[in-house]
C-alpha cells in the first residue's frame, strides 16, 4: 500500500511540472511576437548602419567638368570635378584612414588635376582617348565610378564609405596646393622609410617643394613598413638582365642618400641606378638590404614606393596623432599655399 502510495505521488508530482512546463512554453509564444514588434519599432536601422549616403557633394557655380578615359571600358566619360576627387580618394587611400588624411589627399588629388587644367597637358592618354584629360589609372591618378564603388564596399558598407569620402572633399572643396602662384607636382605613395626623398634622386629634375622630410609616423602605424622578397640565384640574375650563374652575386653599394635609400649599386661588375634595381626586381622600395642563403637572395625592404612627396601612412599617422589637413600638406610640400582653385584658373 505504502509503495503504490508513493507512486501515485509522483505520477501527481510529474503531471503538474509538465503542466507548468506546457503553461510556459504558450506564454511564450504569446510573448515573443508582442517582443519583436516593440523590438523592431524601436530599432531606427539609419543610426546604426545607413543604407542611402546622407552626404552629397557641395553644388559649385560653372561646374567643372573633368574627361576621364575609363580604360577596362575603352571609354571617355564627363565628370564633375569634386566627384572625380571623391573618385580618386576612393582608388587612392584606404577608406579606413583617418578624415584629415584623406582630406590631405583630396586636396593633393584636385591639385594634381588643377595642373593639368591649367596647362592644358594631355601626356599619357592613349590613342583613341581623344578628349580625355586623364585616364582612370596610376599613369594619371586611379579613379573608381560609383558602380565600381557599390560593387567593391557592397550593400551595408556603400552609404557608410561614401559619406566620410564625401565629407572630405566638402570640406576641402575647391582647395588646392600652390608654389609661387602654380599648382604643384602633388606626388605621393604609400610608404616612407622614415623620411621622404628629393625629387631629383628619384626623378631628374629638383623641384624645390619636394625636399626631403622625416615621417616618423610610417614605422609607427604602416602594417607592412618591413618587406622580404626573395629570388633563386639564376632568376635575380635573369631578371637583371646579367649573365646566368648559380654563385652568389656579388653586391657593392656605390652611393646612397641621406634618406637611407641606395642611389646605385654595382651587381657583378655592371652598375645600375637604386631605382632601376627596385624596378626590375618588383622591390618595394629603394632602402633595400640583401642577404644569400640555400641559393637564393634575399632582399629587405623598408617604406613602400618611390619616396617623393606626401607619405600616405605617414599623413595618416599625423592625423592620428592630432595634424590637420593643413598640417599634413605643409609638412610633406615644403613652401606651398593653400588656395582657391578658381584663383589659380583665372590666372592660367
Amino acid at each position: 500500500m505504502r509503495s503504490n502510495h508513493r507512486r501515485s505521488r509522483e505520477t501527481k508530482r510529474r503531471l503538474f511540472v509538465l503542466a507548468a512546463g506546457v503553461a510556459s512554453f504558450m506564454v511564450v509564444i504569446f510573448l515573443i511576437p508582442s517582443i519583436l514588434v516593440n523590438r523592431i519599432e524601436a530599432w531606427e536601422p539609419a543610426k546604426l548602419l545607413p543604407l542611402q549616403p546622407k552626404e552629397q557633394l557641395v553644388a559649385q557655380e560653372a561646374q567643372i567638368m573633368v574627361p576621364v578615359y575609363l580604360t577596362e571600358r575603352k571609354e571617355t566619360v564627363s565628370v564633375p570635378l569634386e566627384a572625380y576627387v571623391r573618385g580618386v580618394l576612393a582608388a587612392e587611400m584606404p577608406v579606413e584612414f583617418e578624415l584629415e588624411a584623406l582630406k590631405a589627399q583630396a586636396i593633393a588629388a584636385r591639385t594634381y588635376l588643377a595642373r593639368r587644367l591649367a596647362s592644358g597637358e594631355t601626356s599619357g592618354v592613349p590613342l583613341g582617348a581623344e578628349g580625355a584629360l586623364v585616364t582612370d589609372t596610376v599613369a594619371h591618378q586611379a579613379y573608381a565610378t560609383e558602380e565600381e564603388l557599390r560593387e567593391r564596399w557592397g550593400f551595408f558598407q556603400y552609404a557608410r564609405n561614401i559619406d566620410k569620402l564625401t565629407r572630405a572633399v566638402n570640406d576641402t572643396e575647391g582647395i588646392v596646393m600652390t608654389y609661387e602662384g602654380e599648382p604643384i607636382e602633388a606626388t605621393f605613395f604609400s610608404t616612407s622609410n622614415g623620411y621622404t626623398e628629393n625629387s631629383e634622386l628619384y626623378w631628374q629634375a629638383a623641384i624645390p617643394y619636394l625636399r626631403s622630410v622625416a615621417s616618423p609616423w610610417d614605422e609607427r602605424y604602416a602594417p607592412n613598413y618591413e618587406r622580404e622578397t626573395s629570388f633563386e640565384f639564376k632568376e635575380f640574375y635573369a631578371k637583371m638582365g646579367l649573365k646566368a650563374s648559380n654563385r652568389a652575386p656579388d653586391i657593392v653599394v656605390e652611393a646612397i642618400s641621406d634618406s637611407g635609400r641606395i642611389l646605385s649599386v654595382r651587381i657583378a661588375g655592371t652598375s645600375f641606378k637604386g631605382r632601376d634595381v627596385r624596378e626590375k626586381l618588383g622591390l618595394a622600395s629603394t632602402d633595400f638590404s640583401w642577404s644569400t642563403e640555400s641559393g637564393r637572395i634575399v632582399f629587405r625592404t623598408e617604406g613602400y614606393g618611390h619616396g617623393v612627396g606626401m607619405s600616405q601612412w605617414g599623413a595618416n599617422g599625423m592625423a592620428k596623432e592630432g595634424g590637420t589637413a593643413e598640417d599634413i600638406l605643409l609638412h610633406y610640400y615644403s613652401g606651398v599655399r593653400l588656395e582657391p582653385l578658381r584663383n589659380v584658373l583665372a590666372k592660367a
